[in-house]
């Protein structure tokens, strides 16, 4: 493992350790996974990109003092740096940069966000009973598949068809929930809410544990150009 350049500090270890486990998440899903990291003031985003969602995941957290900050490091090394327990919680340090993926070249705006009118995107408890019946859909005809056809290739074209599907009265796509749900943004907390803001071509749901931006459908280029907000 190459060895840290630059130590982070954190406003508070607990939000080290939500980092840690958003890290975890992606890096279930990729295991070479990069993030690129901006830093303005207090404020540190990490954006990554779980590859079975097609979407950009942005994880939002507190430092300790003001950085300006962006560079893409390696998800894995960047968890290896961080404490989360003992009486050096809350530290962290800062992998020695790498080339990224394309998506990391291009983020969403910073700004010029605008929130959905209240009543177009569905409360939490609604939104996870959708993903609920997504999944079960999912398997019932997977299932009812012949043998002949039980392919990869099969069995994506049936979860892009459902997880391309809108949610509510918004242009949302079921798969930005799911994404929402697999990274742990779509959490039963006590007065949990979500969100919808649209800027230009983007989409983005915002919770308070983080947020998945998401080209709207037609907008050409896939994630294309990825700089989603450091707020949450």
């Amino acid at each position: 493992m190459t060895a840290p350049v630059q130590s982070l500090l954190f406003a508070d270890p607990r939000e080290a350790a939500d980092l840690a486990a958003f890290l975890g998440r992606l890096l279930h899903y990729d295991r070479g996974a990069a993030v690129r990291l901006q830093a303005s003031g207090g404020a540190l985003a990490v954006f990554g990109r779980p590859p079975s969602f097609e979407v950009l995941a942005v994880r939002a957290v507190r430092l300790d003092g003001s950085h300006d900050l962006d560079v893409t490091v390696s998800a894995g090394e960047l968890l290896e740096s961080l404490d989360t327990e003992g009486p050096s919680a809350g530290t962290g340090g800062l992998p020695a940069p790498v080339t990224g993926p394309p998506w990391t070249g291009v983020l969403p705006p910073r700004g010029g966000w605008h929130e959905a009118p209240p009543g177009t995107l569905p409360g939490p408890l609604d939104l996870r009973a959708a993903l609920t019946a997504a999944v079960t859909e999912f398997r019932r005809r997977d299932e009812a598949l012949p043998e002949e056809r039980r392919t990869r290739a099969e069995r994506d074209l049936i979860g892009r068809e459902i997880w391309s599907r809108t949610v509510g009265d918004t242009e949302l796509p079921l798969r930005a929930v799911h994404a929402a749900q697999a990274l742990g943004f779509l959490r039963a907390a006590p007065d949990f809410s979500v969100a919808l803001l649209t800027a230009g071509t983007w989409l983005r749901l915002r919770t308070p544990f983080g947020s998945i931006a998401v080209r709207r459908a037609g907008a050409g280029g896939g994630l294309g150009g990825l700089a989603v907000s450091v707020g949450g």
